[in-house]
């Protein structure tokens, strides 16, 4: 028999009834581990409004929290990568970027670019570059009734940000925070997609002719076969052997709806990537241009702050920290993050150790 002992009284359960306690409790889990994998979590739940759209993308502004006269002068625009949904920037309430942000002051706008259909195909970086995110922000000027912005750009959100800064450097760009930036692409061993792209036999335009609009479930997969066992293995692992701790739950569960929320890329704009700049590295080169534009990093003159992740698998910390010695601006600053690529913004420690120096940097150049 099997001793168990309250204050109170005295309860004997045998070896029998422990046994079919724990199977009860294994099916439980089980029930639930079935369900984090088919349901989503309620994620994005930070009030916003839409105040702006061109085809498929859309400007979110997010209800101010704070007093008027205790925000910070200038409004900031966050700009996520062109093949995500942008909702990781607020997974969910008491862990969301956003949440923070709005919380400490700012006037946060979020540009959602969409899911690119079929009649897409054709966008390129051009056209994020120079036609959708200077309309934005015209809206968002117009909108705040500010000369000045700041601006956020997370993957390949910061590398259309650094173009656009480099490009228009005179409209009222102030400070630059860039995460995990892919921008140079010169070490052909670096790790991450830069050795498949760069192999002989991939074809981005045959890719591009048999897809149209490249699946995202290809994407995905590419990404998760940098770290195959992690991603297909280990990460459930982890889920069931915490699947009892609510908080590390919760936590996974909206990861998860994230992960599985993939969008495709337009053709032309990965046909632009992979040719334009993993295989011919010609914005570090110099020999960019966009719409006949040459994209000079040297005019990129608002303050920068360059965040980089140390165990970044994605963006390896050699493509992002090059620009520092090649961009025009005064104020510049690279913050190390120990995490990866994702990891750093939305991970468990995001808010010690991302979000606050962040913060700290934006806040005394917003007002």
């Amino acid at each position: 028999m099997t001793e168990t002992m309250n204050s109170n009284s005295k309860t004997l359960t045998s070896p029998f009834e422990d046994v079919c306690r724990q199977w009860h409790q294994s099916a439980k889990n089980l029930e639930v581990f079935n369900e984090l994998l088919t349901r989503d979590a309620k994620i994005a739940q930070t009030p916003k409004q839409v105040i702006w759209t061109l085809n498929k993308a859309k400007l979110y502004r997010y209800t101010p929290q704070v007093h008027e006269d205790q925000r910070h002068r200038i409004p900031l625009l966050l700009v996520f990568a062109i093949m995500n949904r942008p909702y990781v920037l607020d997974l969910r309430p008491g862990h969301s970027f956003v949440e923070y942000m709005v919380n400490k002051g700012y006037d946060v706008y979020l540009l959602d670019w969409g899911i690119p259909g079929p009649e897409d195909r054709d966008l390129k970086y051009d056209d994020y570059v120079l036609e959708y995110l200077p309309r934005v922000v015209r809206k968002l000027k117009s909108y705040t009734r500010s000369n000045e912005f700041s601006m956020l750009g997370w993957c390949l959100g910061a590398l259309i940000s650094t173009m656009y800064a480099s490009l228009r450097p005179d409209d009222g760009l102030k400070n630059l925070i860039l995460l995990t930036a892919p921008l140079d692409f010169s070490d052909k061993e670096a790790g991450g997609f830069t050795k498949w792209v760069n192999h002989p036999s991939f074809d981005p335009d045959r890719v591009v002719e048999a897809f149209g609009n490249v699946p995202g479930e290809m994407i995905d997969a590419g990404a998760k076969m940098l770290k195959p066992v992690e991603n297909y293995v280990s990460n459930y692992i982890n889920l069931w052997e915490n699947i009892e701790d609510t908080s590390r739950v919760e936590a996974w569960h909206a990861m998860n709806t994230w992960v599985r929320d993939i969008i495709p890329m337009a053709g032309a704009g990965y046909r632009q990537l992979i040719t334009e700049f993993y295989k011919e590295n010609r914005l570090i080169e110099g020999t960019l241009e966009l719409r006949g534009e040459r994209v000079d990093l040297g005019r990129l003159r608002a303050n920068l702050f360059n965040v980089i992740a140390e165990s970044d698998h994605i963006t390896p910390p050699c493509q992002s920290e090059g620009v520092m010695d090649l961009v025009g601006s005064q104020d510049k600053e690279l913050f190390r993050v120990r995490g990866g690529h994702i990891g750093i913004m939305a991970g468990r420690g995001a808010e010690k150790s991302t979000w606050p120096q962040m913060d700290a940097w934006l806040g005394a150049r917003s007002d």
